[in-house]
């Protein structure tokens, strides 16, 4: 399943999940047969496995076609019956191959994948969550034409109490240029016809779309609306495209932050895209359970740390009200690997990727960049400044935001438009909560993030699975029952902070270079555990959250 919503009627798709051919040795001697999407630590034998390797298979066609890949970990290669037409580096973003002139036949499709890590790579590093390898997400064959509609954005905005809708749509050319005929709307309402003049490469149209007394997006109300496009030339049909969007604009009033007019207060789970049973490779029924989770806990927003997620759990998300924080990738890098040589064009280019493909959900209320970094040095001061300005000029319709860790000694707080801090009161230092989060919330005003919104980003204790014993000792189930209590009352009842993320939804498996501070390999601060089995800590926050 590639969206939860047909994106096509005219353009034809089909999905290449199923079974390939998977080997690492050069021999082809460990050939077995695999599910894609999935990653190799679910294969037996390949559970620590960190190296190259190989899926084939096969598909049918003639002419021009374009392979989109949602996820691959975390580098690709592509091959077409033999011949390299593309490469990718980041787990976390689609991409796509256009290939022209294909012969008709069986043609064979070959991903070399590689998960290591080598001096090429400043995001997949050893880090406090575990880089799987594989085809992490779907794959999709589409039959093209010479030109092809690669994204819809649509803003809207609310003047004199009427909704008004703009679409910015991108065309791809593979040819030369021709004139063609551009119509685009929203479902079952009036549609724009505009004649168009399409260069050869990427070309952007901007028009408004019309809908009678729409519906808005809210939190309790997720009301969505299709909008398409269709591009003719010389009266046929070539090409068309279908996304969701939500009326709806996230602003900020003073030290809040609002879904049109409703405050939001966030009551929210930190997740990573990592299961005991998938890796990072999480089916949809799967990303459904943990939402059904987080629910039943009464939470109400997902911080997608720290890489941006499967389209498929953002259209849960906006299906079902949730908010979500969406995080560029990079988490915890001092300023010697920022200054690595691919560190500006690699954690670009995965915004870049993030923002174009994931404009148009309405539950993402602000992005996020550079968790833990080095915002407290002159040149990490650089790369955040860096990095906002393109997320605004790709988008500046969201508020933007980090989470810091530098109490005291970061020095970026002007920069985003929400203040986001990870504490761990009681968990690393023995600090009551409340006593801790008020020196928090004053320093914070003494610096450029002074009258901004508040978000606890991080928070959260330790517990091994399984574990009980009399004291409530750290680890134990009962040590972290009782600290996430202190914590989420402190952070909820605190008048100017506009929400929580607990660190962190489910335990997490983790390299064997931590071994040492996280039991099991795992970050096991989870309310759960890998196997999504609630700890003692779930109904502490299912009451503690369900008074906010």
């Amino acid at each position: 399943m590639e969206r939860t919503f047909e994106t096509h009627e005219i353009r034809e798709q089909r999905e290449l999940d199923g079974l390939w051919d998977f080997w690492t040795k050069e021999s082809r001697a460990d050939l077995q047969k695999v599910m894609v999407p999935s990653v190799w630590e679910t294969y037996p034998g390949y559970e620590r496995y960190r190296g190259d390797g190989h899926y084939e298979t096969t598909f049918e066609g003639k002419g021009d076609y374009r392979l989109v890949f949602k996820g691959v970990s975390h580098t690709g290669d592509v091959f077409v019956d033999g011949e390299k037409v593309g490469t990718h580096y980041n787990a976390f973003t689609p991409w796509d191959v256009v290939i022209c002139g294909l012969k008709a036949g069986v043609h064979r499709l070959r991903v070399d994948v590689c998960n290591a890590f080598n001096e090429e790579s400043s995001l997949h590093i050893p880090n406090d969550y575990y880089t799987y390898g594989g085809i992490n997400r779907p794959v999709i064959l589409e039959k093209i034409s010479r030109a092809f509609i690669r994204y819809i954005h649509i803003n809207t905005v609310k003047e004199n109490n009427r909704w008004k809708a703009a679409a910015k749509i991108a065309i791809e050319n593979t040819g030369g240029s021709f004139d063609a005929v551009l119509t685009a709307g929203i479902k079952n309402e009036q549609m724009v016809s505009k004649k168009i003049n399409i260069k050869e490469g990427l070309s952007v149209v901007e028009t408004e779309l019309f809908c009678e007394n729409p519906i808005e997006y809210t939190s309790l109300n997720p009301v969505l609306y299709q909008v398409s496009a269709r591009l003719y030339s010389d009266g046929a049909v070539l090409d068309d495209l279908i996304d969701r969007f939500g009326y709806r604009e996230i602003s900020i009033r003073g030290n809040k932050v609002f879904l049109n007019d409703e405050e939001i207060r966030i009551r929210g789970v930190n997740r990573h895209e990592d299961h005991a049973l998938f890796g990072c490779a999480i089916p949809p029924q799967a990303m459904q359970y943990d939402l059904l989770l987080v629910k039943d806990m009464n939470g109400n927003a997902i911080r997608t740390c720290h890489y941006p997620n499967d389209e498929r759990f953002l259209d849960l998300c906006d299906e079902q009200g949730i908010f979500v924080w969406e995080e560029g990738h990079a988490r915890g890098l001092n300023e010697e690997q920022m200054a690595h040589k691919n560190f500006r064009s690699q954690s670009n280019n995965c915004i870049r990727e993030m923002i174009e493909n994931h404009y148009n959900h309405p539950c993402i209320f602000t992005w996020g960049i550079l968790n833990e970094c080095a915002s407290f040095s002159k040149f990490g001061r650089e790369i955040y400044k860096e990095q906002f300005e393109l997320i605004k000029s790709l988008d500046d319709t969201r508020p933007t935001t980090f989470a810091s860790c530098h109490f005291e000694t970061d020095i970026c707080l002007d920069l985003p438009d929400i203040v986001s801090m990870n504490i761990y009161p009681l968990w690393y230092f023995d600090e009551l909560p409340e006593t801790h989060l008020k020196r928090v919330y004053e320093w914070i005003q003494t610096t450029g993030g002074a009258g901004k919104p508040v978000i606890i980003s991080e928070i959260g204790a330790g517990a091994v699975p399984g574990y009980h014993a009399p004291g409530a000792p750290k680890w134990s189930e009962e040590r972290q029952k009782m600290i996430l209590s202190e914590q989420l009352e402190a952070v909820l009842e605190h008048p100017d902070i506009t929400g929580v993320f607990i660190w962190q939804f489910a335990d997490g498996r983790v390299g064997d270079e931590n071994f040492y501070a996280r039991p099991r390999c795992m970050n096991n601060k989870g309310i759960v555990d890998e196997y999504r089995r609630p700890k003692a800590s779930y109904e502490v926050v299912r009451n503690i959250y369900a008074k906010w």
